[in-house]
């Protein structure tokens, strides 16, 4: 390994499945060492982990980083956005955290909605319209359904908070991931107290909304971890909001990612609200906005479908009339909580490629339904869409989104997007950067341009169709539970 031109610092990813860990020398960019290791989620009615596991994992993905983890000047946590982590008094888990994906808490989402409003209020007070991915129904459901549990709590935290704190011993936050809470209002970025009132959550409970740019505060003794006392630490963010960071996004770009969920935003300086919910008015990690839409499903229900046709996930054959929905976990974006998927146009000639394209087409589609919405209307539709995460290395969701959406795609061939954005924003603390100029300097963004082919409108038409013609049925399923 040659030796560093700057100083050294630790960016962390911890997503649904693992905690990622990065040692990024803050001059150039480069990674150093890297490390990863899993969680695991609950399966049934529920998606929940175990905080715990998220420290653990932090510690094994800091080992496989060895001596580089030990000399880092600065760390910062990215992780994944929604997230209901409940404390006690010892600051223990009162009970495994409520996962972004854990939809059980739908009704108390569309009571909220009602008592306070209706979905144009509370887009133009949040910034948002709540799902029952936000924090804020999460909290309701487990106020109703866990009424012991819920009094226990001594305090309410993020993902990424909930690691931050456990470094640092003070209970911070940053604007990007308290926007996704739901009791955040996004018009006076401080916490609504008339919300937290109804849930009947004390603000006290709450953590401390850290500035862009300022210190969290320092590791302290007893962490266990590779880290020097007094090493900086971030505010940290949301995962989308440390993805940004991470292409050192300007206002306009499409960004498209394709993961356990898949999302599409832009990074806008008009701070969004949506009455239709469709996109979530996010802050961004740097005092702009991000506006975002959020799909439930996306390359695990592709997978999904693979193995139950016993394909190859690249197995994927053209011309077809059959449409797929995947909505295995319910959906987000459309709003349909409790759907299953669901499969209309089967024939005699369809095949198992054609039937695993359809699935491609489907969740593509809801993505690219709420692209327009996310970008501003003076942005180029005809600039190329960053395609990042998992996905966007395989072929056959490449040529889905550029035969779909009809623009050029640019895939990135930076990974760990959401590692380096807190990468790039622990190094900010070091140099004075902000965290997004940071990555330009480091060409994160820069990878390979597909050319835009001419957009195929009659798949996505038919699938409008279809989904709008299911839309009684898929609704239907909700009450059914």
């Amino acid at each position: 390994m040659s030796a560093a031109e700057g100083p050294l610092v630790v960016g962390v990813d911890t997503s649904t499945q693992s905690t990622k860990a990065l040692v990024v020398d803050a001059a150039t960019g480069r990674v150093v060492a890297s490390g990863q290791a899993p969680h695991t989620v609950s399966s049934g009615a529920g998606r929940e982990s175990d905080p715990r596991q998220w420290w653990d994992a932090l510690g094994e993905a800091l080992s496989q980083c060895g001596d580089a983890a030990r000399e880092a000047a600065a760390v910062s946590i990215g992780g994944q956005q929604h997230g209901l982590v409940t404390l006690d008094a010892q600051g223990e888990p009162v009970r495994p955290a409520l996962l972004w994906n854990d939809v059980r808490s739908a009704p108390q989402a569309r009571r909220l909605i009602d008592e306070l409003g209706g979905a144009k209020a509370w887009a133009e007070r949040t910034g948002s319209v709540p799902s029952a991915s936000f924090t804020v129904t999460k909290w309701a459901w487990l106020a109703e359904q866990e009424p012991d549990a819920a009094r226990a709590v001594r305090a309410v935290r993020l993902p990424h908070d909930y690691l931050t704190e456990r470094l640092t011993g003070e209970g911070t936050t940053d604007r990007g991931d308290a926007s996704g809470t739901g009791w955040w209002a996004s018009g006076t970025e401080a916490y609504d107290e008339g919300i937290l009132a109804r849930v009947g959550l004390d603000p006290a409970l709450l953590p401390r909304v850290v500035r862009p740019g300022e210190v969290a505060g320092t590791v302290r003794d007893g962490h266990g971890l590779p880290f020097s006392k007094g090493t900086l630490v971030a505010a940290g963010t949301g995962d989308n909001a440390a993805a940004a960071l991470g292409l050192g996004l300007r206002p306009g770009v499409p960004v498209m990612s394709l993961g356990t969920s898949g999302t599409v935003y832009a990074v806008s300086q008009r701070r969004p609200a949506d009455p239709t919910g469709t996109v979530a008015g996010f802050a961004d990690a740097r005092g702009d906005w991000l506006p975002l839409a959020c799909t439930l499903n996306c390359t695990l229900a592709v997978d999904r479908v693979a193995s139950l046709l016993g394909l190859d996930r690249e197995a994927v054959e053209p011309g077809t009339g059959a449409t797929l929905l995947p909505f295995l976990d319910g959906e987000r974006t459309p709003n349909l909580p409790h759907s299953s998927g669901l499969l209309y146009g089967l024939r005699h000639d369809t095949t198992a490629g054609q039937l695993l394209q359809a699935a491609y087409d489907g969740a593509v589609h809801s993505l690219l339904a709420a692209l327009d919405l996310v970008l501003d209307a003076d942005a180029d539709p005809s600039a190329p869409l960053l395609l990042i995460g998992g996905g966007a290395r395989g072929t056959a969701w490449q040529q889905t989104v550029r035969r779909l959406s009809g623009r050029p795609v640019q895939i990135p061939e930076a990974r760990e997007l959401v590692a380096l954005g807190a990468a790039a924003q622990a190094a900010g603390l070091l140099t004075g950067e902000d965290a997004a100029a940071v990555a330009r300097r480091w060409n994160t963004a820069a990878g390979p341009v597909l050319d835009a082919v001419e957009r195929d409108r009659a798949t996505l038409d038919r699938i409008t169709g279809v989904l709008s013609d299911a839309a009684p049925l898929l609704e239907r399923d909700a009450t059914s539970h």
